[in-house]
């Protein structure tokens, strides 16, 4: 058995008590998940408003700019829970049964994959607004569509090298056990 002197312990006890230092950035996540509500309310007030004189194709874009605000939320929620689960405390929720199935379950990998999953959506979401706009803009701008075209694919790249990565991982931790 290693015997380890008191400085290596009081050094290892900072180091991992350090890690209480990430719970505000959490907290402000929360802050964050606030700010992503009221631009949800603000966002179908003002569509509500205006229902009975919109075009289907407005409705259509009112409810993908919904849609894009709601799946940044369960991004947000996301890094929330599993973040803090992974690198601060686990969340004692008593055996409710509203915890969801992934909660404690997703490591640091299945989390990555969700961002880069939640950031394509988002993505693919805010090109496909672009392309419905099209027809309603006074000018074309061809460069504006480009670059997001160009980001949407470098996301999609992005997650097939991560998934790649993660695989070719996972194969090597496999056969070495």
């Amino acid at each position: 058995m290693h015997h380890r002197n008191p400085a290596e312990r009081l050094l290892e006890a900072l180091l991992f008590h350090s890690r209480w230092l990430l719970a505000p950035f959490y907290l402000g996540l929360v802050v964050s998940l606030v700010m992503l509500l009221s631009a949800f309310v603000g966002e179908l007030w003002h569509f509500l408003g205006h229902l009975l004189e919109a075009t289907p194709e407005e409705i259509i874009l009112a409810v993908l700019s919904l849609i894009d605000l709601s799946l940044a939320g369960n991004l947000v929620v996301i890094v929330i829970f599993s973040g803090y689960e992974n690198f601060v405390s686990k969340i004692d929720t008593e055996g409710s049964e509203d915890r969801p199935s992934w909660m404690g379950t997703l490591d640091f990998s299945g989390l990555k994959m969700k961002l880069i999953g939640s950031i394509v959506a988002i993505s693919a979401i805010s090109l496909l607004k672009s392309f419905m706009t099209l027809g309603q803009a006074e000018t074309f701008d061809s460069e504006r569509i480009k670059w997001l075209l160009l980001l949407h694919l470098t996301f999609v790249v992005s997650g097939l090298l991560f998934a790649a990565m993660d695989w070719v991982a996972d194969r090597a931790h496999s056969q070495a056990h």
